[in-house]
């Protein structure tokens, strides 16, 4: 802002503005989220609703064979 030809003090108050703005937006979501509340929320969208399984029942619930070592 300043190279374009703002006024400094314009420039200094912007600055202190937004930097107050973020400061407040910050403790503000820690009090709403708490401290790992954010990463928790994003966790949770990122996640699908529902796995969808196209095996058959049957074969969920029967043991599988291992094998052997040879």
């Amino acid at each position: 802002m300043y190279m374009v030809g703002i006024d400094q003090w314009v420039c200094i108050g912007f600055g202190v503005v937004s930097a107050s703005v973020l400061v407040w937006a910050t403790f503000r979501m820690n009090a709403k989220y708490g401290e790992w509340g954010l990463m928790k929320l994003h966790a949770l969208r990122s996640h699908p609703r529902y796995i969808i399984n196209r095996r058959k029942f049957l074969r969920l619930i029967s043991p599988t064979a291992k094998k052997g070592k040879v």
